[in-house]
């Protein structure tokens, strides 16, 4: 059977799966399920993937997450190497940990989508078998064929507030949030904690399943038809010409990053550099986030900023920012632009 085709993107959403071998157990105690989540940071310090939502179950886990840098194939074969590596050194064993390559649905940025998506995925701990939702009552009780009572809605409620290895409590404001866990963007699109928990709630009260993924077995995408036609172009384009990109960034160095944003902001690095929450000094943290190939430690020395994860704060809080402020996406335009990009 052919592979499914990958398409790396450059800001793309991806909605990531992956399952143990012949269904095998993946996470198998406490421990399991911890060190997967030690090695989540990496995905944003060694590759710029913005993780947005998770959860871990027996013998898969799904993850979704935004690639700045058109890179989720390398991020993710970094992170199941090294889960399998640890995986079967704990065990004395060898062989394969999961079942092949992991799985991707590319999904739309635009709109609900990503909601949508990461509300499939924080339900995913009561959508099984043991909690009476297999997969032909799950279709039951969303086409009302099998009513679904109080008590067991609140059964189901208290199975997902209990679940631990899932970002629903960071959402629901249930947990805490960690530091490589972007929620802002999400939160603000779904309109906070408290929409949230309500959205879930409705979910599990209706029985259904969020927009989309009634039939998601097979897919590649997942959004509106505009993007679905977009993505078939570059399925089409990957598929003629692999390994195919649609862009090569050109690295461009943090002094590069400040030089511009200085023009643009009308004061140089040192006057703005120390006001946090100024869009200037948001602004090159962001740029030489997306353009420098740098971790945040990196870009913290780069900057005599010693606090570096204060950097990933102020690049999260402008990224969930310049999805509501058009004025800050088009001087991101216009400093990428200035930055360069390099067609192939």
């Amino acid at each position: 059977m052919a592979r499914p085709v990958r398409v790396d993107v450059e800001g793309g959403w991806y909605h990531i799966t992956a399952r143990g071998i012949e269904r095998r157990t993946i996470f198998e105690d406490p421990r399991d399920h911890e060190h997967f989540l030690e090695l989540l940071p990496a995905l944003r310090e060694r590759y710029g993937v913005e993780l947005h939502a998770y959860v871990l179950m027996g013998n898969h886990y799904h993850l979704l997450i935004r690639t700045p840098h058109a890179n989720a194939s390398a991020a993710l074969q970094w992170l199941n190497v090294s889960y399998s590596a640890w995986f079967n050194r704990r065990r004395g064993r060898v062989g394969h940990v999961f079942q092949g390559r992991f799985g991707s649905v590319l999904i739309d940025g635009e709109g609900a989508w990503a909601l949508i998506a990461s509300m499939y995925i924080h339900l995913n701990p009561i959508r099984t078998k043991r909690e009476g939702l297999g997969k032909t009552t799950h279709r039951a009780e969303g086409r009302g064929l099998i009513p679904v009572d109080r008590e067991t809605v609140k059964r189901r409620l208290k199975k997902l507030r209990e679940h631990r290895w899932s970002s629903y409590g960071a959402y629901a404001g249930y947990g805490p949030v960690p530091d490589w866990l972007t929620t802002a963007v999400l939160l603000m699109r779904g309109g906070g904690r408290k929409a949230h928990r309500r959205s879930l709630h409705q979910y599990v009260t209706r029985g259904d399943t969020p927009e989309g993924y009634e039939s998601f077995g097979g897919r590649v995408a997942l959004g509106s038809q505009g993007f679905l036609e977009k993505v078939k172009t570059w399925v089409g384009r990957v598929t003629k010409e692999q390994p195919d990109r649609k862009q090569v960034l050109k690295r461009v160095t943090v002094a590069e990053v400040v030089s511009v944003v200085e023009k643009h902001r009308g004061e140089s690095w040192a006057d703005f550099s120390n006001r946090h929450g100024d869009w200037g000094r948001e602004l090159v943290l962001y740029l030489a986030r997306q353009r420098s190939g740098l971790t945040l430690r990196e870009i913290g020395v780069a900057l005599g900023i010693e606090e570096y994860k204060t950097i990933g704060k102020a690049v999260e809080r402008f990224t969930a920012a310049l999805s509501r402020d058009g004025i800050k996406r088009r001087i991101v335009k216009v400093c990428l632009d200035e930055l360069s990009l390099v067609e192939t």
